[in-house]
């Protein structure tokens, strides 16, 4: 048990021994090693129930405290009112033969077990090549799939898109316009057309298959532009280890007379009404401060109609948990989206949105300027090539997903430990290094050893670390939020070099060295783990 929660666990029990108010205890790692491992500030925050000294509650807290010496080895109470806990190190360095027994299980999770999870990430248009935005998107949907599955969850990764929009009729006029500019017309892209190379390959494939005989208005334009286009999405996923099960179209949502009934069911519900050519979704008759059009008078409909239909169905697929990821400019559509369903009576908490910001390619410190349509963006694919798979994944996870993410080209193609993912990589390597020098000179690690001798500051804290990962890959779950993942994994990975420099693996003493290499066998299962199976980065032997 997490050191952490088997003390919240036990400051529970003292408060009702002590007859003292029920509440929430907080605890938290100490950042000062005199103040113990963790402390909490729980008389505190009783004093202003009980109108009584914090230093008295806190007393009176640690008397009542039943706690294992085979955990916590020492309780004091400083001011203004913290109690302190200092952990037994013996428990830290059980930690290791628990690593070693469950290897790559360790840390995982059955919380999602018999459970099944919807994760709908990517979802662009066949309109042209994935962007680095694209990308960020794609990396972060894959990895909270991962999350997920790490828990026990069966996860479908699903890609919705539409192939009937005006996006796709633009994408369609603009390879015709390539087309006849190939048999030599001179004619101009249409407005708001679609630019770039990849358009001029398109209309020159089409040409070679079809000959000079096309006419204007021919659906083979569009047709081939979303096959061409949508193979080279699959294989820009693919390039990073992403692959979606499903692919859900907008279009058959109307063809199935999907979006119809949904309208007819919020007219049903006095929820929808025409107006200035117009059908509106009356969002303010459920607290919302203006209503939405739904089908604008031209008799278009907006995103969130099909949205609606969509999401209508992804609840009656029954799935225990619904994740969405949108980017920053979804903001304002989605909860329409979740009203409407809540008002025909579906329960819409098993639906979680996660929206991430956007990308800025920087080099030099200097912008790089990107745009889908005038076509003088960086392709995914592009980056991938330039930079390597590795690296892409990390560098869009890295940051918060709420948080502008600045994409340094000049960090990601270096290739020393200033680039966190060799840094880490680096962690990996040089611990399978060190197994095999000990091998080559014949030491093999015996899973016999006596972890009391971990006695040196920097192995300790290894230990703790360690010991955080289940937690960590808990706290996970709950906010599924893969940068707390690399924020671990790069502290593990610090304090290992700093062990490195300082503590010799590989010793004439025998029993030191057993147990140093038991140390670092654990470190490598965890940061294996973590790089592969959670983040989809590979955890090399040698670099």
């Amino acid at each position: 048990m997490n050191p952490k929660t088997y003390l919240i666990r036990q400051l529970n029990k003292a408060l009702s021994q002590a007859g003292l108010p029920a509440t929430s205890p907080q605890v938290s790692a100490s950042r000062d090693p005199q103040f113990g491992d963790f402390s909490t500030n729980l008389a505190l925050t009783l004093t202003k129930k009980i109108h009584r000294k914090p230093l008295d509650i806190a007393e009176q807290i640690k008397t009542c405290l039943n706690l294992d010496d085979t955990i916590i080895r020492r309780v004091t109470v400083t001011s203004p009112g913290f109690i302190n806990f200092f952990i037994n190190d013996d428990y830290y360095r059980n930690i290791i033969r628990l690593i070693l027994t469950k290897r790559e299980r360790f840390g995982r999770g059955d919380s999602g077990t018999g459970k099944t999870a919807n994760v709908e990430f990517v979802s662009a248009n066949p309109t042209g090549p994935l962007t680095v935005g694209h990308g960020r998107q794609a990396v972060i949907g894959d990895t909270v799939a991962n999350i997920l599955e790490w828990h026990g969850y069966a996860v479908t990764r699903e890609y919705y898109y539409n192939d009937a929009g005006r996006q796709m009729r633009l994408l369609g006029q603009s390879v015709e316009t390539r087309y006849f500019q190939e048999l030599g017309q001179n004619i101009e892209l249409p407005k708001d057309g679609y630019q770039g190379n990849y358009l001029r390959e398109i209309a020159q494939e089409i040409r070679a298959e079809q000959g000079d005989r096309l006419v204007a208005g021919d659906p083979v334009f569009r047709k081939a532009a979303e096959a061409t286009i949508f193979s080279d999405i699959k294989q820009s996923l693919a390039s990073l280890g992403i692959y979606h099960k499903r692919f859900a179209n907008e279009k058959d949502y109307y063809e199935s007379g999907a979006v119809d009934q949904l309208v007819a069911d919020l007219k049903s519900n006095n929820l929808v009404y025409e107006s200035e050519g117009a059908t509106w979704f009356k969002t303010t008759a459920l607290g919302k401060k203006q209503d939405r059009v739904l089908i604008k008078g031209s008799g278009e409909p907006t995103y969130r109609l099909p949205d609606m239909a969509y999401h209508r169905d992804k609840l009656e697929r029954k799935f225990d948990l619904i994740i969405d990821l949108f980017g920053a400019d979804h903001t304002d559509t989605y909860p329409d989206v979740l009203a409407a369903l809540e008002a025909l009576g579906y329960n819409i908490q098993s639906i979680k949105v996660l929206i991430h910001q956007f990308v800025t390619l920087v080099r030099s410190g200097e912008k790089v300027k990107m745009s889908t349509r005038k076509a003088n963006f960086v392709t995914l694919e592009e980056l991938v090539n330039l930079v390597g798979a590795d690296v892409v994944r990390y560098f869009f996870i890295m940051r918060g997903m709420n948080s502008h993410l600045n994409f340094d080209l000049d960090l990601a193609e270096d290739e020393s430990e200033k680039n966190p993912v060799y840094y880490l990589q680096y962690a990996h390597a040089r611990i399978c290094n060190i197994i095999k020098h000990g091998e080559s000179m014949g030491i093999q690690f015996k899973q016999e050893f006596n972890p009391a001798l971990l006695v040196h500051p920097t192995e300790i804290s290894l230990l703790k670390m360690l010991t955080e990962f289940p937690a960590t890959v808990v706290a996970i779950l709950k906010s599924l939020e893969p940068q707390t993942v690399t924020t671990y994994l790069q502290n593990l990975a610090a304090l290992f070099h700093k062990f490195y420099t300082e503590c010799k693996v590989i010793t004439d003493d025998q029993p030191l060295t057993q147990a140093r290499l038991a140390l670092i066998s654990a470190i490598k299962i965890v940061l294996s783990s973590g790089l592969t199976e959670i983040l989809g980065v590979k955890a090399p032997e040698k670099m």
